[in-house]
């Protein structure tokens, strides 16, 4: 690859290795039993975190209540999530993984250590390193890391 790039080749080459990464982690996981999991389920699933509220949910992803609440029932749908009424507001229900959402979770991170120790294998750990605390320090507009609204 040439040493000078020019600047507007970065946009595509942060598409492509995203794309590659999320391509073949979903690739992996449905060698290992999450063949129905698409790449926007997951990103769903990293902004539940440990869990939320719909409204949480909502703003994590930067899309509207009703977005996120179809969102939710899509991934209850895949047995990822569940949703429970709040013991201390029963009009605010919570979102929750459910074990086989947190074993999704912990299969992702797995592989996905896997997949950027092979770009470590292949650039050197300096390299990668540099590269994550440089877009980790990049402006992100403000936005949720998991904020892909407008792409969907």
């Amino acid at each position: 690859m040439e040493d000078d790039l020019p600047d507007n080749v970065v946009p595509f080459l942060l598409l492509a290795s995203f794309r590659g990464l999320i391509d073949e982690l979903h690739r992996r996981l449905a060698e290992r039993g999450f063949g129905d999991v698409r790449a926007i389920h997951g990103m769903a699933m990293q902004a539940v975190g440990r869990g939320c509220t719909a409204t949480e949910l909502a703003k994590r992803l930067g899309v509207s209540k009703q977005a996120a609440a179809k969102t939710a029932q899509a991934l209850g749908a895949l047995g990822l999530l569940r949703s429970e009424i709040n013991p201390h507001d029963r009009r605010e229900r919570r979102l929750e993984p459910t074990a086989r959402g947190n074993a999704m979770l912990a299969e992702s991170g797995r592989i996905l250590t896997k997949l950027v120790g092979s770009w470590r294998e292949t650039v050197g750990d300096n390299n990668v390193d540099i590269t994550i605390r440089t877009l980790a320090a990049t402006d992100h507009g403000r936005r949720s890391m998991t904020d892909v609204s407008d792409w969907l």
